[in-house]
């Protein structure tokens, strides 16, 4: 009895043997010639341009690579890397659809960005296809390259100058609060603006956050004159945009702010409005807001006698009207806004 179920458990044995190798027999292997095209590119050449970000400047096309079999479900990745480079830590973006992959200004700046590059210096980007047939199987193609010039996805607006005072936020002592580079191309050049909220008391203009030099107005007539203990500008508390030129020392102050207001924002129609505040990074104004479901619309200094709309829904605003307010969903935002271009977007976060 024993040596029957001995060899009925040999027999098992030997079943399972033979069914794994009869499986074995159905693995896929990849022939020995398996090969994945390389990125061919739209132009050789590129230099992108911060002022035409949503442009479409490169196109990487490659070819279905031949493996060898009949593949059932593949993915394609493209690498990027800089010349110096060994695709140790590439950039990577999958290709969603196709054989091909279209980027913006604004996308292919970015990943120069990413990887290091210099702006405004010519580099040479290099570009691999990789084939993921599995979690632990890929295929990498030869490398590609072209020459792309990037530009500095944010600005450096910063500057020698400041306020400092009781009315600032860091008292007399500073760190003072920054002016920044007028990009305003109406104004005379050497032209700074700072946008600042201060509470009465009194500022004076200066350099390096240091009393070498430094400016005050001691009578009141837009012009500054060398610092001195009691030539301080007398300030009222509020939110407001500065101008001052170092040419010809001229300086004026105004109440400045933008702000958010509607049924879909914390105040309502009535406001006061949830502010934006000045980004010098891409010299724009923004706002990291929760909204709930309702309208809205960008106005200026908490006043109905500017503010703005998007009827069409464009992503630019146009001069308010009853009918064109900002539709919303309940959400966290982040909202930018330029109110040069009057261009605007709003990001969930």
């Amino acid at each position: 009895m024993k040596n029957i179920y001995n060899n009925i458990v040999i027999v098992l044995i030997a079943s399972i043997f033979i069914v794994s190798c009869e499986d074995n027999d159905d693995l896929i292997t990849l022939s020995p010639t398996a090969s994945t095209g390389v990125a061919n590119f739209s132009v050789n050449s590129i230099v992108l341009d911060r002022n035409n970000e949503d442009a479409e400047v490169l196109t990487i096309t490659f070819q279905e690579p031949d493996l060898g079999y009949s593949a059932g479900s593949i993915g394609y990745q493209l690498l990027f890397d800089l010349a110096d480079g060994d695709f140790s830590a590439p950039q990577i973006q999958a290709v969603t659809s196709g054989f091909s992959t279209t980027f913006t200004a604004a996308e292919l700046n970015q990943i120069l960005i990413n990887l290091g590059a210099n702006p405004g210096a010519a580099i040479e980007l290099l570009v691999k296809i990789e084939t993921v047939l599995s979690s632990d199987t890929s295929l990498f193609s030869e490398q590609s390259s072209l020459q792309v010039t990037p530009y500095a996805s944010t600005l450096d607006l910063s500057s020698r100058w400041g306020l400092v005072g009781d009315a600032t936020i860091n008292g007399w002592d500073g760190p003072d609060m920054p002016f920044y580079q007028s990009t305003d191309g109406s104004l005379p050049a050497g032209t700074f603006v700072a946008y600042v909220t201060l509470t009465d008391g009194f500022i004076k203009v200066r350099a390096d956050n240091d009393w070498t030099i430094n400016y005050g107005d001691v009578d009141d007539d837009g012009v500054l004159e060398p610092g001195t203990l009691n030539n301080n500008i007398a300030i009222s508390a509020g939110t407001y945009k500065i101008l001052f030129n170092e040419n010809s020392l001229s300086y004026s102050v105004a109440p400045y702010s933008w702000g958010l207001v509607g049924d879909a924002t914390i105040n309502g129609w009535d406001g006061p409005d949830m502010p934006l505040t000045y980004d010098p990074l891409f010299d724009n104004w923004q706002a990291d807001v929760t909204l709930v479901q309702g309208n809205m619309k960008i106005r200026f200094n908490n006043d109905w006698a500017i503010n703005y709309g998007d009827v069409d829904n464009d992503g630019v605003l146009e001069p308010g009207t009853l009918n064109n307010n900002i539709a919303v969903n309940p959400g966290t935002y982040i909202i930018t806004f330029n109110p040069i271009t009057l261009e605007y977007s709003i990001k969930s976060r």
